[in-house]
Formats: C-alpha cells, sequence, structure tokens
C-alpha cells in the first residue's frame, strides 16, 4: 500500500491516530525511555511560559510540533509520529536566544531559536541533519482571558468560554471536536495549517447572544498534561469530559439553557453526554450516521489491496467482538496497531443510530454535499432514527467550509483559516437554538 495514501487515510480522512499516546512511553510502536541523567533544567522559564505550535521545516512535508513550557520543564508533542508530553532537556535561555535537547535512545536531537514577539524560530538539528522550525504562542495560560479550569478524570483541564456582551443569563453550547488530535478552534495538530472553523462558530454564536465553552482534546494544547498512554485511552473519556462542562455551566449564574454542539467525532460523543446531562439542544455537524467499523472499513476498499482488505476486515470483527489481535501487518501497522485497539474496542462499543434514539431533547442534524469524510446520507441516516430537524448545505465540506469540487481544493479549506464558514450553517444554528 502506497504510504502516503495510508496515512492521508488515517490521519486526514478519520484521524485514528490518537492524541493520548505519553511520548515518555511509546513511539513508533517502540519503547522510547527518558534520557535520566538530563531531565531538569537550572533557569526560569517564565518569559516562555505557555503552549506554542508550528512546524519543523522538512522539505515537501512539515512536520507540526507542539510545545509546552511551564516555569520549569518543557514538554513536545509530535502528533503525527503518535508523541505527546516528551520532557525537554538541557534547556537554556540567555536574553533572547533559546536552545533545548529532545532526548531519544542513540539519537542527538537539538533545537536552537531566537525569541522574537510572540514568536520562536532557529534551526533544528537531528543526527547531523538540520531544518528551520518555527512556533508561534497559542496563549499565556496565567493572562488568557476567559479560560476556565476544570477537574477532570487524570487532573485539571482548561475550556475556553465565549460571553456575548450584555446582561445574561445567556443559553450555553458545549462545543466538541472532531476525532485525533484536534483543539478548542477545530484544528488537527496532523494538519500544517488551521482552519478555524470551531473557533469561528464560537465567535458567531457570542454575537447572537450565545455563550459557548469550547476545549483542546486531552493531550492537545492548553491540555497537553492530560495525555496518557495511547493504550490507556478510551471513548468513554471524552464523553465523561463533556458532561463534566456541562455539570460546570449548571452550577454557573451566568448561563440559562446548555446544549452541544458536536463535529465529526464529537458529534458521538455530544449524543451520549446529552443523554446523561439532560442537554435542552444538540447540534450535529458533519456526524457519523454509522458505526466506525462501517465507515473505515468503506474508506478502506478504496486504498487497500484484496489480501490487506481481508485482514482488516478480520481484525475489525476481532476488535468489535472486544478482543484485540496482537500482530497485525506492517503496512496497517499504523491504522490498526496493538496500543490503539482499546481506544477502538471503546469506540465501536457505540451505534450512532442507537444513541440518538436515546436522546429526549431537540436535535439538528447538519452535513454538507462536499464533505470528503462523512456523506450527508450519515445526516439522512440520523434523520430517519429519530424526529429532528435536518440541514443539508450545498457545496459545505468536512470543516465547514465552501469548498470546490475537486478533491485537491476541498483539501485546501482544511488549512485557510481565511476562508469564512459555509452560508447558511450559522443561520440554521442560530435559527434553531433560538
Amino acid at each position: 500500500m502506497n504510504y502516503k495514501k495510508a496515512l492521508i487515510l488515517s490521519l486526514l480522512l478519520f484521524h485514528i491516530l490518537l492524541s493520548g499516546c505519553s511520548g515518555s512511553d511509546k513511539q513508533g510502536g517502540k519503547e522510547v525511555s527518558k534520557d535520566k541523567e538530563e531531565t531538569s533544567t537550572n533557569v526560569s522559564l517564565d518569559m516562555v511560559e505557555g503552549v506554542w505550535e508550528g512546524s519543523i521545516n522538512v522539505p515537501n512535508q512539515p512536520l507540526p510540533i507542539s510545545i509546552k513550557f511551564t516555569k520549569e520543564e518543557g514538554l513536545i508533542s509530535i502528533p503525527i509520529q503518535g508523541l505527546n508530553g516528551h520532557p525537554l532537556t538541557n534547556i537554556s535561555l540567555n536574553g533572547k536566544d533559546i536552545t533545548f535537547n529532545m532526548p531519544l535512545p542513540g539519537q542527538k536531537i537539538t533545537f536552537a531559536g531566537k525569541l522574537q514577539d510572540e514568536k520562536m524560530a532557529g534551526t533544528f538539528t537531528q543526527q547531523g541533519q538540520s531544518f528551520p522550525f518555527e512556533l508561534t504562542k497559542v496563549t499565556d495560560v496565567a493572562k488568557a482571558e476567559h479560560l476556565e479550569e476544570l477537574e477532570v478524570n487524570g487532573g485539571e483541564m482548561i475550556g475556553q468560554i465565549e460571553i456575548p456582551e450584555g446582561e445574561g443569563p445567556f443559553p450555553l453550547m458545549i462545543i466538541l471536536a472532531g476525532s485525533g488530535p484536534t483543539d478548542r478552534n477545530g484544528n488537527s495538530l496532523v494538519m500544517v495549517g488551521k482552519n478555524n472553523s470551531l473557533k469561528m462558530i464560537a465567535e458567531e454564536l457570542a454575537a447572537e447572544g450565545i455563550a459557548s465553552i469550547r476545549y483542546d482534546k486531552r493531550g492537545v494544547g492548553l491540555n497537553m498534561g492530560l495525555a496518557t498512554k495511547e493504550e490507556d485511552l478510551r471513548f468513554n473519556h471524552y464523553i465523561e469530559d463533556a458532561v463534566a462542562w456541562a455539570d460546570f455551566a449548571k452550577e454557573d449564574d451566568r448561563f440559562s439553557d446548555i446544549g452541544f454542539i458536536g463535529h465529526s467525532e464529537g458529534s458521538l460523543v455530544g449524543m451520549i453526554a446529552a443523554q446523561e446531562a439532560g442537554a435542552n439542544v444538540f447540534v450535529s455537524l458533519a456526524g457519523a450516521g454509522r458505526q466506525i467499523d462501517e465507515i473505515l472499513l468503506e474508506q478502506l476498499r478504496n486504498q487497500l489491496p484484496s489480501e490487506l482488505m481481508s485482514e482488516s476486515e478480520k481484525v475489525i470483527k476481532k476488535l468489535k467482538q472486544g478482543e484485540q489481535v496482537e500482530e497485525v501487518s506492517n503496512e496497517l501497522h499504523i491504522i490498526f496497531r496493538p496500543s490503539v485497539q482499546p481506544y477502538m474496542i471503546s469506540w465501536l462499543q457505540y451505534n450512532p443510530i442507537e444513541e440518538i434514539k436515546k436522546l429526549d431533547t431537540r436535535i439538528l442534524l447538519i452535513n454538507g454535499t462536499a464533505d470528503l469524510q462523512v456523506p450527508s446520507s450519515d445526516a439522512e441516516l440520523l434523520h430517519q432514527a429519530k424526529d429532528s430537524e435536518l440541514l443539508i448545505i450545498e457545496k459545505m465540506n468536512h470543516v465547514l467550509k465552501e469548498s470546490p469540487s475537486d478533491e485537491a481544493g476541498n483539501m485546501a479549506t482544511y488549512t485557510d483559516p481565511s476562508l469564512p464558514l459555509a452560508e447558511g450553517l450559522m443561520d440554521g444554528i442560530i435559527e434553531f437554538i433560538k
């Protein structure tokens, strides 16, 4: 199987590459040991404290990275390699100059850069090869406005609240991101570039008098500290996080009615969370109407030769039965590696059709005719299963932007934050909520 096709399939179409892998444990299926002789720094990191995101600019294939600095340490994540929260060492700050190492067994990896305003740029060197890197500070956690901390399973989770002008209480929508290492703005860390779709939704809701909470998923951005070993992550962790934010909102007199907006995988999370939290409304954006095994097999058929397709079918059948598969072909490892199988097993327990039937609230189902990942027929399946409102938007794709008809043009919208949301999307959401 063409590796690039496999990468697009697993990372772009349904993002099974999860953000829950702790970089202190595994990378690419091999053990990664920490260099215990280099685990601390003697300098204060006040100047760089916060989350920085950007890329190592390898020719033709920039490598997205994220670094979180506290006053005492730095942690690096490289989602596309399954590395999350890996400790940096030998961190040195001298005026505007910064250097640090990334310890991996048998390798010398260094970053040497300069700070300018909220940017960091310099040279990444590994085994004698050098490439430029660039990072931009996402936010200063200590000073950022409208951030709230919430106690969840595993520690503190940070969420961003958009409050409309005027006097409340305001109706509140909890916005849930899609699959993979996705941040609160709707941007996947495996993509070089942003679309900011969920950020735009939050801002337009606020302009219409509707508050919102959105948050980086576990192991991403401000919530990098909640990363776990990949084999320990479960689908219900995302449900628990969503319910926890709903419980938080119920105790806050700034908010009145509470609902969920779930995008892609977040649609299924939102369906279940809305049941448990007793939400007033639920909005599904590009949510699947079939179990993930059906979608996965459908997409694999377009990519795999017959022998690998046959193996994939057997693996998925075992996973659906709750059984792990110890050995898979090298070509399928990126999708079915043993460490991700427990998460897939937990995900396969939920059927969107059955879950939406359990909802006792008002429901709006939205999809676009240009969605390459979840066709609009999935929204129609959900609509047939449960009394709801259905909105199909012409030319809208998976990141909620108007898309050209060709696949390359469609994918280009995934990393273009200048594009507005598709026409009719916000009008439909706001009219439904109000």
